[in-house]
């Protein structure tokens, strides 16, 4: 493991398990030297060795990174210590640090293997300087081996968990921050509607209304009169700040209509929506709208196809743009799950929803059309707002649409199945 990604605690645990093994390498050195005879210069020397092997293996990065390489340095340091195990019964104890090693750097199939033949070799060797077999002589080499397997299976375990727990905590971050994003975007779209709103409805209306009064003025006066002039001057400065009203209503129109036609940011949506297949299309020849008009059909389309993947499990949605010589129709059609509609539009709105149709129908009213919705339990839903086109002279001055709170509508999917 790098050490660069170990904790303060396994760290320490690392530290502990060098020292562990080279103190128990000491140890078969010095008992070996304290016993004495001929075979005591090798077990010192074997010991060395295998310190040695052991040391290289935790210098050299490539024992960390390679498994190949890990296999190497095991195989390595298992002869020396084997060696050591021929000439000194101490050497026996130095096993458990071996079972952790091969269960930290071997696959878990090979791991177990070299665990079950370290215990073997640590049992042989026993028997083999002792020469009498007893209960212990089993038991502590086994015993130790099944502490080691349970102790790496078991952090291993934990440590899964903990970058599976790592990873959603990082995915809950970033949704956190999209979903602020997306609020905040939410909030700048809905102001902007509010201004455009306020703007058309206040100051646009008012100049638009000084403008029919100073042109009233103007005709009732005698072309000498000098207040004619004064009249003229002021009725086309009224008309100049209409104009940049209306500049200011279109700037702050959505987004989705700034690149286009209506039924261009109608495609867009649809090709941007998640959830069920949906197709667009449209019918008869398209005409330039009012913007109260568009917004008002855009907000519509979005609020139904919102709560159609939201509630209605549809797999399928048409919508249709027509354009007709008195009117211009929305209509979006699912194959979902149905609704009673007549019980959604009596029942209070909900935490979780309930606001759309009113919303829609109040948007559509107060561009003189209607909202019609029919739907039954398991029959799909076929949703239709229809506008009366209005005449070319009165377009621009058509009022803007205003069903609640901007940001509720936006945020509500109150169509198909609200």
């Amino acid at each position: 493991m790098d050490s660069r990604t170990l904790t303060p605690v396994l760290r320490v645990l690392r530290l502990c398990l060098h020292a562990l093994l080279l103190g128990l390498l000491a140890l078969a050195a010095v008992r070996a030297a304290a016993r004495g005879g001929p075979q005591a210069p090798a077990a010192a020397a074997l010991a060395a060795l295998t310190a040695c092997v052991y040391t290289a293996g935790v210098l050299v990065p490539a024992v960390r990174h390679s498994a190949r390489a890990s296999g190497v340095w095991l195989a390595a340091l298992g002869t020396a210590w084997l060696a050591l195990l021929a000439v000194s019964p101490d050497a026996l104890w130095v096993a458990f640090p071996l079972y952790f090693l091969q269960l930290h750097l071997l696959p878990r199939r090979w791991a177990l293997g070299a665990v079950a033949a370290t215990a073997a070799a640590a049992i042989g060797g026993f028997l083999a300087h002792d020469g009498t077999a007893t209960p212990g002589t089993f038991i502590g080499p086994l015993l130790g081996g099944a502490v080691a397997v349970a102790t790496v299976l078991g952090y291993q375990a934990l440590y899964r968990e903990s970058e599976s727990r790592r990873r959603l905590i990082e995915e809950l971050v970033a949704t956190r921050a999209e979903l602020a994003a997306a609020e905040r975007t939410a909030g700048t779209l809905a102001e902007r509607e509010r201004l455009a709103r306020e703007i058309h409805d206040t100051l646009a209306q008012g100049l638009s209304s000084i403008q029919l009064l100073l042109r009233a003025a103007e005709t009732s006066l005698a072309e000498d009169d000098p207040a004619a002039r004064h009249v003229a001057q002021a009725r086309r400065a009224a008309q100049d700040n209409l104009a940049e009203a209306r500049r200011f209503v279109r700037a702050l129109s959505p987004p989705d209509l700034e690149q286009g036609s209506l039924h261009g940011a109608l495609r867009r949506l649809c090709a941007g929506t998640t959830g069920p297949e949906v197709h667009f299309g449209v019918s008869g020849t398209p005409v330039e709208l009012p913007t109260p008009y568009e917004v008002a059909l855009l907000r519509t389309a979005q609020s139904a196809l919102a709560n159609t993947a939201r509630h209605a499990g549809a797999t399928r949605t048409e919508v249709t743009l027509s354009y007709m010589d008195a009117s211009v129709c929305l209509d979006v059609v699912d194959d979902g799950a149905g609704f009673d509609p007549a019980r959604a539009l009596r029942s209070a709105p909900r935490g979780d929803g309930g606001f759309g149709l009113r919303a829609m129908r109040a948007r559509a009213r107060a561009l003189g059309g209607t909202l019609s919705v029919e739907s039954a339990p398991g029959q799909g839903t076929a949703l239709a707002v229809t506008l009366p086109m209005p005449d070319r002279d009165a377009a621009v001055d058509a009022p803007v649409s205003s069903a609640g709170p901007a940001p509720r509508e936006a945020q509500e999917a109150g169509g198909c199945a609200a």
